[in-house]
């Protein structure tokens, strides 16, 4: 067992002795390569320094504002949908018309008996107010008195059944037209013309406000804190990128924090609402939120085309002043779109190398190339 391993130390040591040996005749060679061949062109940019917004990043769901699933509140046969499937309405707009004539039987036969009882109630009113007078001048009997009153008392409280019960099939009336609760986005017809619906049955239709629109996103459990500092200070601006759509992304603010974290993956549930004017974001839709939580002012930003990554970490090719390359190791902080912002390892002004990376090694000479996507470069 010894042996073994004795012998795959010595394997190790040598193939590890050959690979630097390699690395020290290539580098050799691309140097001489470079000195025959002359300067290396390259492509350089600025190191930047600005302000530069500080984003999270997550996938976001949209949400209807708000969603009623509209149902009859009296059985009756659907006589008339108004709507069409998928259409636009506002609050108000009328839907559908259940048959009024039975309600509309109900509220004649309700108005007729108001009107009986009242006719009834002033009747009773005078008797008791006549067998009052007679009996104060001693020419009736007190129990006479009594019912006369009592039937006046209760002929008020039936004409108050007969108002309640007249309130109640005009209300029943009206519920024959079904007007849209909230304006937004008609779905599926699932009941057609000419069916008999029943009240509280099944739905008849569905709405959906999608204008404005909420997007629900989850982010880390550690964010939290700033997340709600920021808030405080003012409102979170969100944007929505919706995939396939390349134009800029639907703008909001953030108006909504969960009052707890999800323990099973350590996340805290936020809304955002948006204007969506333009209908682009559909309930149901999956896309790529980005909430801006602070600005980060003076900072370091090179394109990201810079960024190089070794055996030691990332690092990036800086022209000196004598037309060299210079070697630097880095630390980036974050990216953002084809920016990285940096952290350690760069000053403000200096140039480094986007373009003409692998023909580099330190110390090489160069000759800068205009950017293709950027006018005229000058040398540092």
């Amino acid at each position: 067992m010894k042996k073994i391993m004795i012998w795959a130390v010595v394997l190790l040591l040598a193939g590890w002795l050959g690979w630097r040996l390699w690395e020290t005749v290539t580098a050799q060679k691309n140097g001489k390569k470079n000195k025959e061949t002359g300067p290396v062109p390259v492509t350089v940019a600025p190191v930047e320094q600005k302000t530069m917004p500080v984003e999270l990043r997550a996938f976001g769901n949209v949400e209807a504002l708000a969603t009623v699933a509209v149902k009859a509140q009296v059985t009756g046969l659907l006589s008339k949908i108004h709507i069409a499937e998928g259409q636009d309405v506002q609050a108000g707009d009328l839907l559908f018309t259940i048959d009024p004539r039975p309600q509309q039987a109900a509220l004649q036969q309700a108005a007729a008996n108001v009107a009986r009882d009242r006719a009834q109630l002033r009747n009773a009113a005078k008797e008791s107010a006549r067998q009052q007078e007679l009996l104060q001048k001693g020419l009736a009997a007190e129990d006479a008195c009594d019912a006369a009153r009592t039937a006046a008392e209760a002929l008020t409280a039936t004409v108050q059944a007969e108002d309640a019960a007249l309130t109640n099939a005009q209300l029943q009336l009206e519920y024959c037209f079904i007007h849209a609760p909230i304006g937004g986005r008609t779905g599926d017809l699932l009941v057609r013309e000419g069916n008999l619906v029943k009240a509280g049955d099944v739905s008849l239709l569905s709405i959906n406000q999608i204008h404005p629109i909420l997007v629900r996103l989850a982010v880390p459990q550690q964010d939290l804190p700033r997340i709600r500092q920021q808030q405080a200070a003012g409102a979170l601006a969100l944007a929505a990128y919706v995939a396939g759509d390349d134009r800029a992304p639907e703008r909001g603010t953030l108006t909504f924090i969960a009052n707890e974290v999800d323990r099973a993956t350590g996340t805290i549930t936020l809304k955002g609402t948006f204007p969506n004017e333009q209908q682009r974001l559909w309930p149901g839709l999956y896309v790529n939120v980005v909430l801006t939580i602070a600005q980060q002012p003076e900072a370091l930003v090179v394109p990201m085309r810079a960024i190089q990554t070794g055996q030691q970490g990332a690092y990036v090719f800086v022209i000196k002043a004598d037309q060299t390359a210079d070697l630097r190791l880095v630390r980036v902080d974050r990216t953002l779109g084809a920016q990285a912002i940096i952290a350690q390892g760069l000053q403000p002004g200096e140039q480094v190398v986007t373009d003409g990376h692998l023909r580099l090694l330190p110390g090489a000479r160069v000759t800068v190339k205009q950017s293709p996507e950027a006018g005229p470069t000058a040398a540092p």
